[in-house]
């Protein structure tokens, strides 16, 4: 501040500057400290939050899986990792060429044989990587759909192809370079709420081929379906879309099927018919 008529000037003194600034920057480390702690102090309850979605979603929507063997080999490949959509069924039946993921338990052999964890910190671990998908589930199978309820499936053919209600599908596509269509012969008709599965490496999967001295004739449940394969995701070099093969949509198959349930009906409605004529007659 300048005295004009005096000619001499007042400062104000250095240290109250030096104080306010000392002030601030102490008060700014302490809010920087603050919010450092603050984030320590929520990052457990994010890590609980962000887990517990992803079991909902896994339980729910999109689970991750496994692949444990050769048997859906060149499709899938021993270490691939798949998404399974848990909602598809839902809104769909489910359809021949799918590719699906389903539990043997009480039924199926596992194709591969797990240690059991030692301790319940080795099983907690083994529960939450089967969950997401990094490591396999030991009753979890993975196989392509061949025949619905009221299919015939039966091998082979004379040219040795599987025919699904009498119609050859042509399986080049998806199944494993060599590999014949089936080993060994066999004919069922799929009974209702079940599948007939089988995998595309023929030679070494344990399909429904293998089980058909079993309840159910080597069928699965419907009900046992966890969902169906639609996309690999690991390793990103193979990653694409699981698409249903040309082969499944022929119209042959569908009208065989739809032709099933319209004759069932004519049968049980004639005698009904003449029943009513006779009736009518007296």
């Amino acid at each position: 501040m300048t005295n004009e008529g005096r000619g001499f000037e007042v400062h104000l003194p250095a240290e109250d500057g030096v104080d306010v600034v000392a002030e601030d920057t102490q008060q700014a480390a302490k809010g920087g400290e603050g919010k450092k702690g603050s984030f320590w102090r929520e990052l457990p309850v994010l890590v609980v939050v962000a887990l517990l979605l992803a079991l909902l979603i896994k339980s729910f929507v999109v689970q991750a899986f496994y692949i444990p063997s050769e048997s859906m080999e060149d499709t899938l490949l021993k270490n691939d990792r798949v998404l399974v959509n848990k909602l598809v069924y839902h809104v769909r039946d489910i359809e021949r060429g799918d590719v699906v993921v389903f539990s043997g338990v009480d039924s199926w052999d596992p194709e591969i044989q797990l240690e059991e964890p030692t301790n319940p910190v080795a099983a907690f671990f083994r529960w939450v990587g089967t969950a997401f998908g990094v490591v396999p589930g030991e009753k979890d199978y993975i196989k392509r759909v061949i025949g619905v309820p009221g299919d015939k499936v039966k091998c082979c053919d004379a040219k040795g192809r599987v025919t699904v209600n009498g119609t050859p599908i042509d399986e080049q596509g998806y199944l494993y370079p060599g590999d014949q269509p089936s080993q060994s012969d066999f004919e069922v008709t799929v009974p209702p709420d079940r599948l007939w599965v089988m995998g595309d490496h023929r030679s070494v999967s344990l399909d429904s081929r293998s089980h058909v001295g079993d309840p159910g004739g080597g069928t699965i449940p419907i009900d046992k379906v966890i969902g169906r394969a639609f996309v690999i995701v690991w390793p990103f070099d193979r990653a694409k879309i699981l698409p249903i093969p040309d082969t499944f949509s022929q119209p042959a198959l569908q009208t065989a099927v739809s032709a099933a349930p319209l004759a069932a009906g004519f049968v049980g409605a004639v005698p009904l018919v003449l029943l009513r004529r006779r009736m009518t007659r007296r």
